[in-house]
Formats: structure tokens, sequence, C-alpha cells
């Protein structure tokens, strides 16, 4: 059975791809710190409301059949590019460089330890549902 295609897991699925793509983003920022002219970068944030506007759109469709046209097909979006921007708590130093070391490592801390928590709940998801299906 394929548990990876209910939308919890697929929303912390994209969720831990949304960290991965900051992490890099970040990692970039703090390898170009001495770099003059350097702007830092970081990742749009991601929302629950744009998740629900936006992400219910692709779902496999249910089994389930509508039976009004005014019933949601509950269908959620994967594979998003996610949007960079300009991170806009840089102060330019004298040679342009927009990146503060200490903000940068601050941000990379808290992008872990959500990765962390959401590979967390992923793993749990998955035993609960085994373990309500009955296979060990």
């Amino acid at each position: 059975m394929n548990f990876t295609s209910t939308p919890l897991l697929k929303m912390l699925n994209e969720r831990m791809a949304w960290l991965n793509a900051r992490q890099a983003v970040l990692s970039e920022n703090v390898a170009n710190a001495d770099t003059p002219g350097y702007m830092a970068k970081d990742l749009k944030p991601q929302s629950f409301a744009s998740y629900l506007t936006n992400g219910v759109a692709n779902l496999p469709a249910p089994a389930l059949e509508r039976t009004s046209p005014r019933q949601l097909s509950g269908v959620i979006q994967s594979g998003q590019q996610f949007a960079q921007m300009q991170a806009p708590d840089g102060q330019a130093n004298p040679t342009g460089n927009t990146v503060n070391i200490d903000q940068e490592m601050m941000k990379v801390s808290k992008t872990q330890e959500d990765y962390q928590a959401a590979s967390d709940l992923y793993a749990k998801s998955i035993v609960m549902m085994r373990t309500a299906i009955g296979q060990p």
C-alpha cells in the first residue's frame, strides 16, 4: 500500500522539500558572507492559507462520486518551485554585502529544527497508519 499519497504526508513532503531548498539558499548566503556586493537571499515563507487555495487543486481524485458541481474535488498541488526573495533583514556593510552571519546561522538552525520535526511527524504518521491496518 502506498501511504505517501495521503494529503497529510504530501503536505509534510512538500514542507520538507521547502525546508531543504531553504537550507541550500541559506548555505549559499553563508558561503558568500565575504563576497562584495552579495545580496542575502531567502525563500518566500510557506503559508497554510496559500497551501489550501493553491494546493487543493492537484490531489488525486478520491474514489467518491461528486453529486454536485459545488462539491470539492480534493486535489493537492505537488512539485512546486519555491520563490526566492532578497532577505529583508539584511543591512549592507561598506562592501555592499547584506549577509549577517549570525542571523543566517540562526535561520539555518531553525530550518534544521523544523525539518527534524516534519520528518519525525512523517515517520510517526506512517507507523500509525501501519498499526491501524495491522502491518508491523
